[in-house]
C-alpha cells in the first residue's frame, strides 16, 4: 500500500479532519486524524495492518508480543497482533502513569513491538516502553499507521516504523497562528477524559 492509498483510507472513513485541535500532546492543530474512524471499518482496518505488518516483517525485528497504550493504540494493536500472529495486550493510564492491568504480565526479555495509531512527539510511546521495561520486557520498535513528528521535539529513542509520515503543523498555545487562535479548540483525544464518580 503506497502513501496515497493509505490516504485515500483515512479520506474515505472521513477521518482526516480540520478545524482546531488540542492534541494528546498538548500541540495545537489545524489537522487532526481520527484513527478510530478508519478502525471501525474492519476491513479497512485489515488493509492498513495487513500493509503495516509487512513493513515489520521486513524490518527483520523479531516480535514476540505487542504492547498498545491506551486508547489510541488498543484497537490496532489488536488487529497488528493477528497480522503478525503474536499475543496483544494493553497498557493503560493509572494515575497519570502506563501500567499493564486485566492480568496481562511479561516474560523476561520478551521482544516488545509498541503500536500506536499515530505518533505526534513519541512522548506516549516512550512511557509504554518504560511501563515494559518496568514489566521485564523488550521494547524494540514502534510502529505506527501514522508518523505526524514533523519538526516536534521528540522523545523517541526506538525505530518508528509507519505507513505515512505526513507533516502537519502543529503549534504550541502561546503561538498559534491568528487563523488557528480565532477557531475554538477540540480536545478529541483519549487523554482528556475524565472519570466519571
Amino acid at each position: 500500500m503506497n502513501e496515497e492509498q493509505v490516504i485515500e483510507e483515512f479520506k474515505a472513513a472521513e477521518a482526516m479532519l480540520s478545524g482546531h485541535f488540542v492534541l494528546s500532546s498538548g500541540l495545537h492543530s489545524p489537522t487532526y486524524l481520527q484513527c478510530a474512524r478508519v478502525m471501525m471499518d474492519a476491513r479497512r482496518g485489515e488493509r492498513l495492518c495487513a500493509a503495516l505488518a509487512e513493513k515489520i516483517k521486513a524490518s527483520g525485528q523479531k516480535i514476540d508480543v505487542i504492547v498498545a497504550p491506551a486508547m489510541g493504540g488498543v484497537v490496532v494493536g489488536y488487529e497488528m497482533g493477528r497480522q503478525l500472529n503474536v499475543p496483544t495486550m494493553f497498557c493503560e493510564r493509572v494515575d497519570g502513569a502506563f501500567q499493564l492491568r486485566r492480568g496481562f504480565s511479561l516474560e523476561a526479555g520478551q521482544k516488545v513491538l509498541v503500536v500506536e495509531d499515530v505518533v505526534t512527539t513519541g512522548k506516549s510511546s516512550m512511557e509504554a516502553v518504560a511501563c515494559i521495561n518496568e514489566c521485564g520486557g523488550q521494547a524494540v520498535a514502534v510502529c505506527s499507521l501514522i508518523d505526524r513528528r514533523g519538526s516536534n521535539d521528540v522523545s523517541l529513542t526506538l525505530p518508528l516504523i509507519s505507513l505515512l509520515k505526513l507533516d502537519v503543523p502543529t503549534y504550541k498555545e502561546d503561538a498559534l497562528p491568528p487563523e488557528l487562535a480565532s477557531i475554538p479548540a477540540i480536545k478529541p483525544g483519549s487523554r482528556f477524559l475524565k472519570s466519571a464518580k
